[in-house]
């Protein structure tokens, strides 16, 4: 079964497809599609994305060649591709930095050619891995032990999104390093769900006495992978349904659904998380007079009072 990905994580799969099929040359559908944890179907609508990437003036000898049979797949990159090339100090740290990306990819190959390449672009800049050391908060020793013994704690969170604070209960359950930020998904008793916080934003941690269990400790250091790859909704967020004309599909790549878009009388019906009414403000104008809010009836006018209250701006100026 395809595992669905945003837009990102099919980038990030696609290139470790590339790199794989380069080293190896040609390879079976089957087997290339199993590696990559694709249906067949899924993995050709893939490379032909591919198909058309290349460089500038992208004449045929500057594109990809993906040839894709009844049977097997092959790739070719195109000459300008294939040469080798001068890096900087800045595109060399970069480029060792997508390799890892390429490499945390289920299906790529941690021994083959793009392994070897990114050891020896580690020697050239200077022999060692690059290391990236996070600040961390007063509090993160605190909420990890608590996700380590499954304890609950009473904590004052301030709330960018809403710019308040609140006191709440949660219940720590993963502790992990994410763009430069330490965050935490736990249970949450004011939301009813699990929410996710950034560490920092906890201004007080107290432990409540008889929450500690035994719940397993999980590592809480920063990795490869990604840290957001499941969506888990702010501490603050509601949800809020969305009604929106077909030609408006684009929105189910780009924002959390709360559950899958369906068809209602030809239009899209989706429930999104929305962490605060600006954010919503935005992705409604840029949908246009196409997209309404069905539920909450309270957010229903918000678009039409938000381009009110932008045009008296221009009309100020």
């Amino acid at each position: 079964m395809t595992t669905p990905l945003d837009t990102a994580g099919r980038l990030r799969r696609l290139l470790a497809i590339l790199a794989w099929l380069s080293q190896v040359g040609e390879a079976p559908v089957d087997e290339v599609a199993d590696r990559f944890g694709l249906t067949p179907g899924a993995l050709v609508s893939e490379l032909e994305l591919a198909a058309c990437c290349g460089l500038p003036p992208y004449t045929p000898d500057q594109l990809m060649e993906i040839v894709v049979t009844d049977s097997t797949v092959s790739t070719r990159l195109g000459s300008a591709l294939g040469r080798p090339r001068r890096l900087s100090p800045q595109e060399g740290f970069a480029l060792a930095a997508s390799a890892r990306a390429l490499l945390a990819v289920a299906g790529s190959d941690p021994h083959g050619a793009l392994s070897r390449a990114l050891a020896k672009l580690d020697r050239a800049l200077g022999g060692e891995r690059l290391m990236v050391e996070l600040d961390e908060p007063p509090l993160l020793a605190v909420v990890r032990q608590a996700a380590a013994t499954g304890a609950t704690l009473a904590v004052t969170y301030y709330s960018a999104s809403t710019d308040r604070q609140s006191d709440r209960r949660i219940t720590p359950e993963r502790v992990f390093a994410a763009e430069g930020h330490w965050y935490v998904d736990a249970r949450c008793d004011l939301a009813g769900d699990v929410r996710r916080f950034r560490v920092d934003r906890i201004s007080r941690a107290d432990l409540v006495a008889g929450t500690a269990g035994t719940a397993p400790a999980e590592p809480a250091e920063p990795s490869d992978a990604p840290g957001f790859d499941t969506f888990v909704p702010g501490p603050d967020t509601r949800t809020v349904r969305l009604s929106v004309d077909p030609s408006a599909a684009w929105l189910l790549e780009t924002v959390p659904s709360a559950s899958p878009a369906r068809r209602v009388a030809g239009r899209l019906e989706m429930e999104v998380a929305v962490g605060g009414d600006a954010w919503l403000e935005r992705v409604m104008l840029r949908l246009g007079p196409g997209a309404v809010v069905v539920d909450p009836p309270e957010d229903a006018t918000l678009a039409a009072e938000a381009a009110a209250r932008i045009l008296r701006k221009y009309q100020t100026s």
